[in-house]
């Protein structure tokens, strides 16, 4: 289980998982082994709203960092997420097919988009927020978001 940054805005409780790195956008990054897993953080989920559809690059799809790894859609938006790291899709979560919701309800657990066998996960990395980044940048957008009518 993973140790939590979290922000309270109105009556929102928005997570940020330590253990990950992140792009500005919202996708983290956790490496784990030779492969990085790929997910939506929980700021990014609440913001999207409920995920009604995922579609994620299948297993053995070469990915470039940035490129196009899944496309989410939701009541609210379509999303297209850019990959955080470079390689080839090894797994796509069977989930997201069944039960895209889990993005929504666990975002940092169950919730995960894919496990990418990283070409050079150190390059990668440096272009990546760490935790404590993102939270102030998550938190920054939070509050400008707050401002809106």
């Amino acid at each position: 289980m993973p140790d939590y940054l979290e922000a309270t805005m109105d009556k929102f409780i928005f997570k940020v998982a330590r253990d990950r790195y992140y792009t500005s956008e919202g996708v983290w990054a956790k490496p784990e082994g030779t492969r990085v897993r790929v997910g939506l953080s929980d700021f990014l989920q609440q913001r999207s709203g409920d995920v009604a559809f995922a579609e994620v690059k299948p297993a053995g799809t070469s990915l470039g960092f940035g490129d196009e790894i899944a496309v989410i859609e939701t009541i609210k938006v379509n999303v297209s997420l850019a990959s955080p790291v470079g390689g080839v899709v090894a797994r796509a979560n069977p989930a997201m097919s069944t039960a895209p919701e889990a993005v929504n309800q666990d975002p940092y657990g169950a919730g995960w988009l894919a496990d990418i066998e990283a070409t050079d996960w150190q390059a990668d990395r440096l272009r990546l927020l760490d935790a404590e980044a993102y939270f102030r940048l998550m938190r920054g957008q939070a509050e400008e978001e707050a401002k809106k009518p």
